[in-house]
């Protein structure tokens, strides 16, 4: 019988992140890092044998026979960083006895965790600017297509569909300046012992202060490090965690946001997700054409948005210099954030892609309202041909609601700018009924909001990326 496997890796999310925190990587890692240790331990003196460094520089990929192995050391020890100090050191005997030499097990587990965090940061920042792009794109697209916007989903005066867009991008770059500051926050738990004193180092070293500094700097740079965090108990602070998981949920509010949007177009087709060939909407109702992307984005970023609580409350109960009641937490919580936020990004981009709009529904409904919304402009234009101000509103308040009793109580169009064309008391601004309601008077700056928004904030932020742009590839969805 198979056993259960989460849906974030075996369904939705990329190769790239699934690799990232598989096993594979993790232990690799630890490998990595212990070899970086010697490396810096017999570099400032230690007697560590050239032949140690170079089986564990052969030896840095664990095969499946090794995976076994450390899985039956792990069940018998039950600590997962001894069975793989016991297993690298099977493979390396002439580095057995250096393996690990002053670290405690968060040396390498913490460690790994930083690199993780900083990597996984990395994929998202590229897949988050690559989406950006695609509804830059869109949005310049459609800058100037008028469309009914809405408050409090009633209808409202109008915008352009590539203005709305803007309203998505903006959040989204948002979430970009909110995860490079997390990316380029993210430090090193370096070398700093059992419980962050570096005594055991100190040992080593026989008291010798400025080679113990000199290490946590080597192993740090070794890593692709800037700097080490100064202080640590046994493990980073917990904090850490919450300032790289708190942007991936705002994230999540994003996506969410821009997905129900799009729902919400759908269902009012003016847009719609992409819809393949042979997709089925549903299975009873043939003619559906459910927006299940967007659904599932909301979906999953509801599942993102929940996980900065985890973080929070973990660090919030982290006693004095540790304890371990954040391991099996940090363990689902952190891959599931950056699996989730990667999987949302990947479906935004499809969406992006795909996005089709349909100009003569929203022309249409536009149509349906603009009438009501011209009332101020018909008014002022007779004021000018002379007319009555007071009376102009009166005429036009009694004609409004008689077209309104057509739409709402007998379901017909809006014909009151067929009732104002037959009022002889409009005849002076007949003539100018069609310039006073054409749509592009009634969205106001919004084209040239759109190209400037795009031009002094969107490319700036994307010029860093130009490379991920560059080589992007259509996202195709699996399921």
């Amino acid at each position: 019988m198979d056993s259960y496997q989460t849906p974030l890796s075996s369904r939705y999310a990329s190769k790239e992140m699934s690799a990232l925190f598989s096993n594979g990587t993790r232990f690799g890692t630890w490998r990595q890092l212990w070899l970086s240790l010697a490396k810096a331990e017999k570099q400032l003196g230690l007697p560590i044998p050239d032949g140690a460094i170079e089986e564990m520089e052969k030896n840095l990929t664990l095969d499946a026979k090794q995976m076994e192995e450390a899985a039956a050391e792990e069940k018998k020890r039950r600590h997962d960083v001894m069975a793989h100090v016991h297993v690298f050191g099977l493979v390396c005997p002439t580095a057995a006895p250096i393996i690990h030499l002053g670290a405690t097990s968060c040396f390498v587990t913490d460690n790994a965790d930083l690199i993780f965090l900083r990597q996984g940061l990395k994929l998202l920042l590229s897949k988050l600017a690559i989406v950006i792009d695609r509804f830059s794109r869109w949005a310049d697209q459609y800058k100037d297509l008028a469309c009914l916007g809405w408050t409090h989903f009633q209808p409202a005066q109008l915008v352009t569909v590539g203005k709305r867009a803007t309203l998505w991008i903006q959040e989204l770059l948002w979430d970009l300046r909110n995860l490079e500051r997390a990316y380029s926050d993210i430090g090193f738990r370096g070398v700093k012992g059992t419980t962050g004193t570096q005594a055991s180092f100190l040992q080593l070293f026989e008291g010798d202060h400025d080679k113990v500094e000199e290490l946590d700097k080597l192993v740090t740079e070794l890593n692709g490090f800037t700097y080490a965090y100064p202080v640590t108990g046994q493990t980073y602070s917990r904090k850490i965690d919450i300032d790289v998981i708190q942007p991936l949920a705002s994230f999540g509010a994003t996506a969410h946001k821009i997905a129900t949007d799009i729902r919400l177009l759908a269902n009012l087709k003016e847009v719609e997700e992409p819809f393949e060939k042979d997709q089925i909407g549903s299975s009873a109702m043939a003619y559906k054409r459910n927006p299940m992307r967007s659904e599932r984005v909301c979906s999953l970023a509801r599942h993102l948005m929940s996980l900065q609580q985890n973080a929070l409350m973990t660090a919030s109960v982290q006693w004095f210099e540790r304890t371990l009641d954040d391991s099996a937490n940090r363990r689902v919580t952190i891959p599931e954030a950056f699996l989730t936020a990667d999987i949302l990004l990947s479906t935004l981009q499809n969406i992006s892609e795909g996005l089709v709009v349909y100009p003569a529904i929203i022309k249409k409904r536009v149509a349906q309202e603009l009438p009501f919304m011209a009332t101020e402009n018909v008014i002022m234009a007779m004021v000018k041909a002379g007319g009555d101000r007071q009376v102009t509103h009166e005429k036009i308040r009694v004609l409004s609601h008689q077209a309104g009793r057509v739409v709402k109580e007998e379901g017909g169009d809006n014909d009151l700018i067929e009732r104002i064309r037959k009022d002889e008391f409009f005849q002076p601004i007949h003539a100018q009924l069609d310039t006073l309601l054409d749509p592009k008077s009634f969205v106001g700056r919004a084209p040239e909001q759109v190209t400037k928004f795009l031009k002094e904030w969107v490319n700036p932020a994307l010029s860093k990326y130009e490379n991920d742009l560059k080589n992007a590839q259509q996202v195709q969805l699996s399921v």
